[in-house]
């Protein structure tokens, strides 16, 4: 069997603070997990980033690499962007590259790399006429947006349950559109 690599990419939601069981049970489906975060998530995590490197066997990144350096992760088969934020979903559409997670992504749809993203925003935000959009144009370039039935469903601001996210339903899109060989 070889080796199948998954950018596991997640932006400063609450679920995020999950991110060790995910990349356990990605592994476990037979990837070779590479995880990005946010600046912000990153700052959320900072006292596990050295274990997640570790559990990875990868460098947890969240900058873009300077010029000249070699690139620390293999090439994607497959993204998932989970939990993506209000903000990193519409940047995303905008390709807005500010952030090294949103500049792979935007970069990967011209790839072609099979890509999910699953949202992780309230019933206020999706309010904002800019997020359905940016939903819209995204399924437009070809990623798989789990937002709605069989995805993730927004709750009401400060009602929400890091635990309910469906994690497993992002894994398993992610494993329809790149099988194991």
């Amino acid at each position: 069997m070889s080796t199948r690599t998954l950018y596991l990419f997640s932006s400063a939601a609450p679920p995020v603070f999950d991110i060790a069981k995910v990349v356990e049970e990605a592994q476990a489906d037979g990837w070779d997990v590479c995880l990005g975060l946010t600046p912000a998530a990153a700052r959320w995590l900072d006292e596990s980033l050295d274990g997640l490197a570790v559990l990875t066997g990868h460098p947890v990144r969240w900058e873009y690499k300077l010029p000249g350096e070699p690139d620390a992760w293999p090439r994607a088969d497959a993204i998932l962007v989970a939990p993506a934020t209000f903000n990193t979903i519409n940047q995303w559409a905008l390709g807005i590259t500010d952030k090294f997670v949103v500049g792979v992504v935007a970069e990967g749809i011209g790839k072609r790399i099979p890509t999910v993203a699953m949202p992780c925003v309230n019933a206020a935000y999706v309010q904002h006429p800019a997020f359905e959009q940016s939903v819209a144009t995204l399924r437009g370039a070809g990623v798989t947006v789990l937002y709605g039935e069989g995805g993730f469903v927004p709750n009401q601001p400060g009602q929400g349950n890091p635990a309910a996210y469906p994690w497993r339903a992002a894994l398993d899109a992610v494993n329809t559109l790149w099988p194991r060989q």
